[in-house]
C-alpha cells in the first residue's frame, strides 16, 4: 500500500501544488480559444517559447486604448461641460493612449503576434498624432490661422484644417474597416470594438467636414455629429473594458471565467481548411 503523503493534510501546500501544476500545464499547451481569450489573435506557431519566458502585454495595450478612449468619449458628448475634443487630456493621449500601446506593440511583435501588434501599434501612433494636433506646439492649427487672427485657435475654424483633418480620420477608418474584417477570425467583443469604432471615426470625419464646409452654418449638425460619436465610443469603451476584464481573469486563474464569443472556431482559417481537405 502506497503510504500517504505527509503533505496531503496540509491545505496551504496542497493549494500551491495545485496551483504549480496549472501554471505547468499551461505552459506546455494552450487551447486555441483562451490563446485567442488571452492575445485577442487565432493561434500561430513561432520559433522558439518567448511566450513562455515574457508576460503577456495585451491588458498593457488595452489598458492605454481605453484610459485615452474613454474620456474622450465623454468629451465628445459633452458630458458635465467638457469640450474641445479632451484638450485638458493631451498628456493622456500621449502617454497611455500612445507610448503604453506603441509599447505593447513592440512587445507583441516580439512574441510573433502580427495582428494584435499592428492593431496596438497603429492606434498608439493615431494617439500621439491626435495629441500633436491638439497640442499647441507642433502648429497643426495655428498654422492656418489668418495673419490678423487673435489667437492661434481662429485656424481650428479654417476650410483647410477640417477638411485637412477630415482626410487623416478617413485613413484611419478605412484601416479600422480593415481591422474589423480581420476581428472576424478573434472574438465577437473584438468586432464590436471595430465594428462601433468605425461608424464613430465615419461621425467625425463627418463633422470636420461640414466645419470645412461652413463653420458658422453648420455648427449645430457638426455638433451633433460628435454626440453621436462619442456615443459610439463609449460602447467601444465598455467593450473594451469588458475584454480587459476577460483577459486579466484568465492570466490570474480566476474562479470565474466570462466569455468573449471565440470566432476563431466559428470562422475556419484558409490552412485549416485545406489540411481538412488534404491539400
Amino acid at each position: 500500500m502506497t503510504k500517504p503523503s505527509s503533505h496531503s493534510s496540509d491545505p496551504e501546500v496542497g493549494h500551491h501544488e495545485a496551483l504549480h501544476a496549472i501554471r505547468s500545464a499551461a505552459s506546455i499547451s494552450m487551447s486555441p480559444e483562451l490563446f485567442e481569450k488571452l492575445y485577442l489573435a487565432p493561434p500561430n506557431a513561432v520559433k522558439g517559447d518567448l511566450r513562455k519566458t515574457f508576460g503577456n502585454p495585451t491588458p498593457l495595450a488595452l489598458a492605454g486604448f481605453l484610459l485615452a478612449l474613454m474620456p474622450l468619449s465623454c468629451d465628445l458628448m459633452g458630458w458635465r461641460g467638457a469640450s474641445h475634443f479632451g484638450a485638458a487630456s493631451i498628456p493622456v493621449y500621449f502617454f497611455e493612449g500612445g507610448v503604453l500601446m506603441v509599447i505593447s506593440g513592440i512587445m507583441e511583435w516580439i512574441l510573433g503576434n502580427s495582428f494584435p501588434s499592428c492593431v496596438f501599434t497603429s492606434f498608439g501612433f493615431f494617439y500621439l498624432s491626435f495629441g500633436g494636433i491638439l497640442h499647441p506646439s507642433f502648429a497643426a492649427y495655428s498654422s492656418y490661422a489668418p495673419a490678423d487672427a487673435k489667437s492661434p485657435a481662429e485656424g481650428m475654424t479654417t476650410k483647410g484644417f477640417n477638411a485637412s483633418l477630415g482626410f487623416f480620420l478617413l485613413a484611419m477608418t478605412l484601416l479600422s474597416i480593415i481591422y474589423l474584417i480581420c476581428a472576424l477570425r478573434t472574438s465577437v467583443v473584438f468586432v464590436v470594438i471595430f465594428a462601433t469604432l468605425v461608424p464613430a471615426l465615419l461621425c467625425l470625419l463627418g463633422a470636420f467636414w461640414a466645419w470645412a464646409d461652413d463653420y458658422t452654418g453648420n455648427t449645430l449638425l457638426a455638433q451633433r455629429l460628435c454626440v453621436g460619436a462619442g456615443a459610439l465610443l463609449f460602447v467601444t469603451s465598455f467593450a473594451g473594458w469588458y475584454i480587459l476584464l476577460a483577459i486579466l481573469l484568465a492570466i490570474v486563474d480566476f474562479p470565474i471565467q466570462i466569455p468573449v464569443g471565440d470566432l476563431s472556431s466559428v470562422i475556419k482559417g484558409k490552412s485549416e481548411r485545406e489540411m481538412r481537405l488534404g491539400k
